[in-house]
């Protein structure tokens, strides 16, 4: 017994040494199957180990509660006319890299000049710069009516892009019935409406029209603008003032088949003429709606609606031909209907001229907008090239400016034509530069026919550096938002008037925007919608990666 005691001792005794060594391990938690280690001599294992944090939730960068003084609105427009490549371009027969070298430094012109929006003719005479399923492409864009461009890139998308990138609305300035510049029809292409709808057309003076007052020549250009609208990121469809063509000496319009066909009981041939415009315009306007309801609706007529002694309401005026008289355009009727977002009345008159008074017409239109906004149409192609002496004075212009200004219901202006103040008259140009274009301001917003809730966007973070700001949103931008204007600054007094730098989304729901060389303090964004409306303001104070 004593024997078996003495063992069950020695067990137990064995036991507790084993238990005890078991117990004073380090127990590696990397791996189950860790090894000894040898240190130098002298050397105990560091207990600093490497460590990964869990990701952090992101935290959205918050807004300073300060406050941007409000952008000015006035529309600065200037008309690139391509018929007969007036302004561009150049030539029909340069390369495509020409032409966009000598598009881009009209628009860098223009955009350091302060303006905001170009108006780029691209349907001159029942053709197209742009692939058209209705017209050819035109001979002014490739020298040859019909053949394409030297590149595969789309010339309309291009120079969409190109005036966005610079902050610029795009208005597509189409003419509606002239059909051909002249009466060599020969040079027309194959598919020119002139060959595939002769019924169509009328031959007045020296150059052939689409007959207003056939049905089928309304609906063919209904679907002409659509086109544009639909497969296009335009501001605007814009219409100059070439309706029924201007009247020539002793030469009736030759549409009395259609008039005798069409005519209603006892309506004049006048009434008539003015009611197929009427219809186009009601009807062109519930297309673009439809389509894309932010896309405007402009016409520039001619500067005389009626004499005021043919119509009390008219304007002070002796103008050899009118709007309504000889165009058959009646322009207030469709700014008293609302079928058209702004009429820009080319004034192309000085001051005080005798028969057209510039002064006189501004006042005129001013108090006749109903609720249209108006802008004035200038004509610098006129400086030191007129029979009137005053455009021999280069403040001419300013003091046209100036004076439409002080009118209320006058909300910019417009210069015909590009060249006129970049080929030529630059000190005009600069005058306007310094004294009234001194600084940028917004185009004029419009409000959409029905209420719309835009969210607001939330910026996530901005990351920047001596190159580039990099703005991250916390989810895509609203469709609705049509660009963002981003400014930047070290001192937050100095934000409003640091270079604008403009980021077109055109409804794309945009997840971060980028932006060159912002390496700033305060960072300020602008939204703004697809109706020119700022949505929101936001300022906020950026991490500098490093110091310019």
């Amino acid at each position: 017994m004593n024997r078996n005691f003495r063992f069950l001792t020695y067990i137990l005794l064995l036991s507790s040494i084993f238990y005890a060594c078991k117990s004073s391990e380090k127990v590696s938690q990397g791996s189950n199957n860790s090894k000894n280690i040898e240190l130098p001599n002298g050397e105990t294992p560091s207990t600093d180990f490497p460590s990964k944090g869990l990701p952090s939730t992101p935290v959205t960068l918050q807004p300073l509660s300060y406050s941007m003084p409000e952008m000015p609105r006035e529309f600065r427009g200037v008309w690139i006319a391509t018929v007969a490549n007036i302004d561009w371009p150049i030539s029909g027969t340069d390369s495509w890299e020409k032409k966009k070298a000598d598009f881009i430094k009209l628009l860098d012109y223009y955009k350091g000049l302060n303006f905001n929006a170009v108006i780029v003719q691209v349907r001159a005479a029942g053709d197209a710069f742009y692939p058209s399923n209705y017209s050819p492409w035109s001979k002014y864009l490739t020298g040859k009516q019909g053949q394409g461009p030297q590149s595969p890139e789309n010339p309309l998308t291009w120079m969409i892009k190109e005036a966005h990138d610079r902050g610029l609305e795009f208005h597509a300035w189409l003419n509606p019935y002239r059909a051909t510049m002249d009466l060599k029809t020969e040079e027309l292409s194959p598919n020119h409406d002139y060959n595939q709808h002769r019924d169509w057309m009328l031959k007045y003076g020296s150059k052939w029209y689409y007959d207003p007052g056939l049905p089928e020549v309304k609906n063919h250009l209904l679907a002409i603008i659509k086109e544009v609208v639909a497969n296009y990121d335009i501001d605007a469809i814009h219409f100059d003032d070439y309706f029924y063509p201007y009247k020539e000496p002793r030469l009736n319009f030759p549409d009395k088949a259609s008039y005798n066909k069409y005519k209603k009981s006892g309506q004049s041939i006048d009434d008539w003429r003015r009611q197929n415009v009427n219809d186009l315009i009601f009807a062109l306007n519930n297309t673009i709606k439809a389509t894309k309801p932010w896309v405007q609706f402009g016409i520039s007529p001619f500067g005389v609606w009626r004499n005021q002694d043919k119509d009390p309401k008219g304007s002070p005026t002796q103008a050899g031909q009118t709007n309504y008289d000889d165009l058959y355009a009646d322009v207030l009727l469709w700014m008293k209907n609302g079928w058209v977002d702004y009429m820009l009345p080319q004034l192309y008159w000085s001051m005080d001229h005798p028969l057209a008074s510039y002064r006189k017409l501004a006042d005129w239109w001013s108090n006749n907008s109903y609720n249209t906004n108006v802008y004035i149409g200038n004509g610098p192609y006129k400086v030191r090239a007129d029979s009137d002496k005053a455009w021999e004075n280069p403040n001419e212009i300013t003091q046209q400016i100036n004076y439409t200004r002080t009118l209320p219901n006058i909300e910019g202006n417009a210069f015909f034509s590009a060249k006129s103040l970049f080929l030529k008259n630059q000190d005009v140009a600069k005058i306007v530069n310094d004294q009234v274009y001194d600084t940028p301001t917004l185009p004029p917003f419009f409000q959409p026919k029905s209420t719309s809730i835009i969210e607001n966007p939330v910026v996530l973070s901005v990351e920047t550096n001596s190159d580039w700001t990099k703005i991250q949103m916390e989810k895509p931008l609203d469709p609705a938002i049509r660009y963002a204007m981003v400014q930047g600054a070290d001192q937050l007094n100095n934000l409003s008037t640091a270079e604008i730098h403009t980021v077109w989304v055109g409804g794309t729901r945009a997840r971060g925007l980028e932006v060159s060389s912002l390496n700033t303090n305060y960072l300020a964004i602008r939204w703004i919608d697809h109706f020119g409306r700022i949505v929101q303001t936001q300022v906020f104070q950026t991490p500098k990666k490093s110091q310019p």
